[in-house]
């Protein structure tokens, strides 16, 4: 039977605690992946130029072709990118899909679609693609309340999984394919350090860990690949009960799939661990009365304040700092 007990614990360089819990049970944890355990992405200079790319370049028919890919991927990270750099740090956590959506309705906010799309749109329906950009930076990504033309609704709904799919691409020719190679080989230097260990003491006392994502998942390659590499055991009943996340046809944002998760198995979220280093995930764990535990390295300024303003429970450094590992206990 697992516990977290702070009781006694201070905050110490390795462990911030801000809302301490006392000792409670932990049945089951939620994980991030992508830099909570995963160091194989690094994904905020492709996500901020493939973003500024969908911005600028009017998302006519070839707005993703061979050679956009092949432009981009030499174009990653190679300049500051304002507004792109800002958007990625911020909404760390959003479900991919959104913050592919978020650079389409920037590109028809600022007029560079190209006429080729053959939207024509009123004063109202740009106000409203307005106000859906404002809603996606402030950490959302439902707007059912809202009404749109129907043929901007299918332009958004073609677009995005497209420009996921470049992004992937241009993720895996930057930096992803390279490292997950490296990880097969030798997964220690791409994990979070103290990270399998912490899982490993997780499961050892009995808790259930779950990895969820705001990417896309697909058999053979992507986060389930990489998850592999790391050498993270998956499936029913090992370290890692499963990876869940959105697919090509249905966005599932983190929190929605975090409620699913717990309304599925019948889980009481007081007794849920939620570990991130994204807005979605922990602001969706204090919502839900879960212990939350954010993993920001300790120059991660912007990201610590915000996680701060959520109300996170501790904000850590490595795993394998000897408040953490005192903080896990099995009795």
């Amino acid at each position: 039977m697992a516990f977290l007990d702070d009781r006694n614990l201070r905050s110490a360089r390795g462990i911030e605690i801000l809302k301490p819990v006392g000792r409670r049970q932990i049945t089951h944890a939620i994980h991030d992946i992508d830099g909570t355990h995963s160091l194989i992405r690094d994904w905020p200079p492709v996500m901020s130029i493939c973003i500024h790319h969908a911005m600028t370049c009017g998302l006519a028919e070839d707005f993703d072709s061979d050679e956009q890919v092949r432009r981009l991927i030499a174009e990653s990270g190679q300049r500051p990118l304002p507004e792109t750099d800002r958007f990625c740090v911020e909404s760390a956590g959003l479900s991919a899909l959104t913050q592919m959506e978020f650079g389409i309705r920037r590109a028809i906010e600022s007029g560079t679609l190209a006429h080729a799309s053959g939207l024509q749109l009123t004063p109202e329906a740009l106000a409203t693609n307005a106000c859906i950009v404002q809603r996606i930076w402030s950490g959302e990504e439902r707007f059912d309340d809202l009404s749109e033309p129907p043929a901007l609704r299918a332009f958004i709904d073609e677009r995005t999984p497209r420009l996921f799919k470049l992004y992937e691409k241009v993720l895996n020719g930057a930096s992803r394919d390279r490292n997950t190679a490296a990880a097969w080989k030798n997964p220690e230097p791409w994990r979070v350090k103290g990270a399998l260990e912490f899982m490993a003491r997780l499961h050892k006392a009995g808790v259930c860990n779950y990895f969820v994502t705001g990417a896309v998942i697909y058999p053979n390659g992507g986060m389930y690949e990489e998850v592999l590499s790391l050498q993270y055991p998956m499936g029913p009943g090992k370290m890692v009960e499963a990876l869940v996340g959105s697919t090509w046809d249905r966005k599932m944002p983190k929190d929605e799939v975090m409620r699913d998760v717990c309304a599925r198995l019948k889980i009481k979220p007081e007794h849920v661990l939620v570990v991130g280093d994204g807005r979605t995930e922990m602001k969706a764990g204090v919502d839900m009365g879960c212990v939350t535990m954010s993993r920001l390295p300790a120059d991660a300024t912007r990201l610590r304040e915000m996680h701060r303003e959520f109300g996170v429970n501790y904000i850590v450094d490595q795993y394998d700092d000897p408040a953490v590992v005192q903080l896990v206990q099995d009795k």
